[in-house]
């Protein structure tokens, strides 16, 4: 199982313009969950991966030539811990890098306590194999932007920030002034390589239809080159992509409010769901191997949850 085209040595692949991705191979997987290094005047790592993967990710720039005093930048799109779980250690690896983030993030990376705890919830005791710790980082090193803001990677070249909830509400979109890549984090939903097939990406406890929507709007008002995935990899088709996660999202959503007004109970409820999205991604879910990746990563149930947990908020707002 692997994207080809990576070279797992040093799991590197160049994307041009001083643009490299990087497989942080999370739970041992190829081709799940992508870091991008930005070697420009000022160089910057967008997303850190897990913790269990900081070592992956210290190697790969290391390949690329980036030694522990020459990285400018840290920069997550969100703080779930497959996208900056690693950024405590990746910290402590480039002492002199800048991390950034969503000003409603910051706190989470500075006291990672009460995020581990909600996470230990959720995960259990597969939390530490899967993810591992999310060490702080010293609250000088943050740097938060809110709605908007420029990270400057020097010689005219900069990321320009902006926040994209619904996915989550301290999501930033992040567009490259040089080359109209877009990093989307999670907004997009889940592109699988393999296949090209997008999935939505809907967890609990912050998915919100409304800014979901309003943020792929956004994105497209940006009129981006490409798009830079963190699951998984660029995509060169932006603006019909970005319709195609809008379309996936109510699909889905749509999908839950059916289950939901057939009162059945959640594993029923999936099961339901799992039948009218069959065909959204047929060619993932006839492969085995793919669909159990993107299973681990992003399951069907917690998609489902998180959908739940939206209409019930809308619901209770009705009231």
């Amino acid at each position: 199982m692997g994207q080809a085209g990576l070279n797992h040595t040093g799991a590197v692949r160049p994307l041009g313009s001083d643009t490299h991705l990087i497989d942080t191979r999370m739970s041992g997987y190829d081709g799940i969950t992508s870091a991008y290094a930005i070697l420009a005047d000022r160089p910057c790592l967008v997303e850190t991966g897990t913790a269990t993967s900081a070592a992956t990710v210290v190697a790969a720039l290391a390949n690329l030539g980036v030694g522990p005093d020459d990285l400018e930048y840290l920069v997550v799109t969100h703080i779930h811990l497959d996208h900056a779980g690693g950024v405590g250690d990746l910290a402590a690896a480039f002492p002199r890098a800048t991390v950034v983030v969503q000003e409603s993030g910051a706190r989470h990376l500075a006291d990672p306590e009460r995020l581990m705890n909600s996470a230990r919830r959720v995960f259990g005791s597969v939390l530490d194999d899967v993810f591992g710790p999310l060490s702080a980082t010293d609250a000088q090193r943050i740097r938060t932007i809110d709605e908007s803001g420029e990270i400057d990677l020097g010689s005219g070249r900069a990321l320009q920030a902006f926040h994209s909830p619904g996915h989550a509400s301290h999501h930033l979109g992040l567009l490259d002034s040089a080359t109209g890549d877009l990093f989307v984090g999670d907004a997009a939903g889940i592109h699988v390589p393999e296949t090209g097939e997008l999935l939505p990406g809907t967890p609990p406890p912050e998915f919100d239809l409304d800014q979901a929507i309003a943020s792929l709007r956004l994105f497209r008002e940006r009129e981006p080159q490409r798009l830079l995935f963190s699951h998984f990899g660029p995509v060169i088709e932006p603006a019909d992509t970005l319709l195609r996660a809008e379309e996936e999202i109510q699909v889905w959503v749509d999908a839950v409010r059916d289950a939901r007004s057939a009162d059945l109970d959640l594993d029923h409820a999936v099961e339901m769901v799992r039948s009218k999205v069959a065909q959204r991604a047929p060619r993932m879910r006839a492969d085995p191997e793919v669909l159990e990746k993107f299973q681990h990563l992003n399951a069907d149930r917690t998609n489902v949850v998180g959908i739940g947990r939206w209409l019930d908020a809308q619901s209770d707002d009705s009231h």
